[in-house]
């Protein structure tokens, strides 16, 4: 039966498939083998996904841009709606079109298909958790798939990581994914790639809901969002702006809802008591001119160029007409202190699930659009001083051994 993996990634997504006995990503779009996880709504034509999509928003196209679709797995979003392209939709239709758009981006016809799942969409609740695997499981099959499986994020880079490996050994996969990260410490070599049964190779398997998009917001509201009055006072310092127009505009998925007349109005009139009314003013101008996916971007632009460089100066005058400050990397370290704190707890707990000590490591394999964070990899370094740090395909990993479960699963 022919089978592909699909890894629906909340910032890039992959599509593998396994041929003549090696896997391998399918080119998506442009010839690359990732596409971001975006679609541009357009008030006249059909949605646009990926580059595209995010082309046509920034080159002023009239429409609705929509990045981290899959955030709303497990919450209320999912089911509500939207208004795009004159009409309402639901979120799950739009994840709907995005997922069938990849699907036919297969060169052959596929029934059967291994998604990848971070160990918990929602961190405590296994009832959203189930639900949110429910979903994408009908989604799944709503755009033709017969056959569908899924597979654990982490577990998927492990089985990548596997197929490089020379000898057997115990490997922590720390998979930090654009909403999620995940850990898994797992047996692997080439004598345990030969069991058709991999369940007593796992021995920890755990992960949380902090990720890149995470990283991007607090970077944001750490070095934009006060350009733009966040913590600002009001009321000849009485009261401060509320915070909630500023985290929204931070986070991916929730930027289109402060695209209202409401939000306007509120502005007007919390511009009228402010202390600084510049600062507000410049926010107006951001959601009249819908810039919010813009500075998230260039806030990501700026996350990513700190990972090789001590300063990067982040370009906003043209967005907001706020200056372009100089964003520091031991600033980034100290906004994102403390959900990397929290992958170190996650690092030691899956270390207890397996019952092993920290030398028993051999290799840590970072993979992820965030895992080449210098504070992620002293983290990490710190925790396993003793264990040699690898990398692969940082996005592209997961889909890779996500085409390998599938061709072992469904044949």
């Amino acid at each position: 039966m022919q089978s592909c993996g699909i890894d629906f990634g909340t910032s890039n997504s992959t599509l593998g498939v396994v041929e003549g006995g090696q896997p391998r990503l399918l080119p998506l779009e442009g010839g690359a083998a990732t596409l971001p996880s975006a679609v541009f709504w357009a008030e006249d034509g059909p949605p646009l996904f990926g580059r595209a999509g995010i082309e046509a928003y920034l080159e002023g196209d009239d429409g609705r841009l929509m990045r981290a679709l899959k955030s709303t797995l497990g919450t209320p979003l999912i089911t509500e709606r939207t208004r795009v392209g004159g009409k309402t939709v639901s979120f799950r239709e739009v994840l709907t079109r995005f997922l069938a758009h990849l699907r036919r981006q297969l060169p052959a016809p596929c029934p059967a298909v291994v998604l990848g799942r971070p160990v918990h969409f929602v961190d405590d609740d296994p009832q959203a958790d189930a639900q949110a695997e429910t979903v994408l499981a009908e989604i799944a099959r709503e755009i033709g798939f017969s056959e569908v499986g899924f597979q654990f994020e982490p577990i998927a880079a492990a089985l990548d990581y596997e197929s490089t490996c020379t000898r057997e050994e115990l490997v922590l996969i720390v998979d930090i994914g654009g909403g999620t990260s995940d850990v898994s410490l797992v047996r692997v070599g080439p004598e345990a790639a030969k069991k058709a049964d991999r369940a007593g190779d796992i021995l920890g398997n755990d992960g949380i809901r902090v990720g890149g998009t995470d990283f991007d917001r607090l970077f944001s509201l750490s070095e934009v969002m006060p350009h733009l009055g966040f913590g600002a006072s009001t009321k000849g310092g009485a009261g401060l702006m509320p915070r909630h127009y500023y985290l929204d505009l931070a986070t991916w998925h929730r930027i289109n809802f402060l695209y209202s007349r409401q939000t306007e109005a509120d502005l007007k009139a919390l511009r009228h008591e402010a202390d600084n009314p510049d600062l507000i003013a410049r926010l107006q101008r951001v959601i009249a001119e819908r810039q919010g996916h813009a500075i998230a971007m260039e806030v990501e632009r700026a996350k990513i160029a700190l990972t090789g460089a001590e300063v990067e100066r982040l370009m906003l005058s043209a967005l907001c007409g706020a200056p372009n400050p100089m964003a520091q990397r031991a600033r980034l370290n100290a906004a994102l202190a403390a959900p990397l704190a929290r992958i170190g707890d996650l690092i030691e707990r899956v270390l207890a699930q397996g019952g092993v000590a920290r030398d028993q490591v051999a290799t840590v394999f970072l993979t992820g659009g965030s895992s080449r964070l210098p504070a992620l990899r002293d983290l990490v370094a710190q925790r396993l001083p003793e264990a040699a740090l690898a990398s692969g395909d940082d996005l592209g990993s997961v889909g890779t051994g996500l085409a390998i479960e599938a061709a072992r699963r469904f044949g």
